[in-house]
């Protein structure tokens, strides 16, 4: 028996190279801060500047989540001396 997912179900389950743990945590973050941002009056392309991503492809505000998301979720590099 094949179970399918519906678009939204995938979408919350996140990347597969994500702990589904850690993205759901991530994702909550990402929408709070990308609701402050909303009430302030800014723009998706704003919420992405402000971690530090790439705005250029930002147009909406889902998109913008999830790339916040993902960035909160990425393993930071270390640093050798």
């Amino acid at each position: 028996m094949i179970l399918s997912m519906s678009p939204r179900t995938i979408r919350e389950a996140g990347p597969a190279h994500i702990n589904p743990v850690q993205w759901n945590q991530s994702l909550g973050y990402a929408r709070q801060a990308c609701a402050r941002i909303f009430r302030d009056g800014g723009s998706p392309a704003d919420a992405a500047t402000a971690f530090g991503l790439d705005a250029k492809s930002v147009t909406d505000w889902s998109r913008a989540v999830e790339l916040v998301a993902e960035s909160l979720s990425r393993v930071p590099v270390r640093r050798v001396a």
